[in-house]
């Protein structure tokens, strides 16, 4: 791909994102959303969250679903929730989960087992 065309799909998809978003700040203040639909919204933040995080923690090193606790990313992804459904603080379960992290690849905990 050549460099003007790199530029141009970049130009491009910063004026559709200017325009939807100031479509949206320009009129949105006449569009009522139904409450339901408000309701709704209220979780798609953690559905997106979810959806990027997952991945990350279920997918091994090739793109195959790695599902046994020899996996370091979901066994600290593991001990993080439930450090946080005790503990209920967001930045204390961050630290916790890559404290265990860490430590199991530093450690090299599961080595040759698998």
């Amino acid at each position: 791909m050549a460099d003007w065309e790199i530029w141009t799909v970049i130009v491009v998809l910063g004026v559709a994102t200017a325009c939807c978003r100031s479509a949206l700040w320009m009129v949105g203040h006449r569009v009522t959303i139904p409450r339901r639909v408000q309701e709704m919204l209220r979780y798609a933040p953690a559905c997106a969250l979810a959806a990027i995080v997952a991945p990350d923690f279920l997918l091994g090193p090739q793109g195959e679903i790695e599902l046994a606790v020899t996996n370091p990313k979901l066994l600290a992804g593991i001990l993080a929730l439930a450090y946080y459904l005790w503990r209920r603080n967001m930045l204390q379960t961050i630290v916790i989960g890559m404290l265990v992290f860490t430590a199991l690849r530093v450690f090299d905990v599961f080595h040759g087992v698998g």
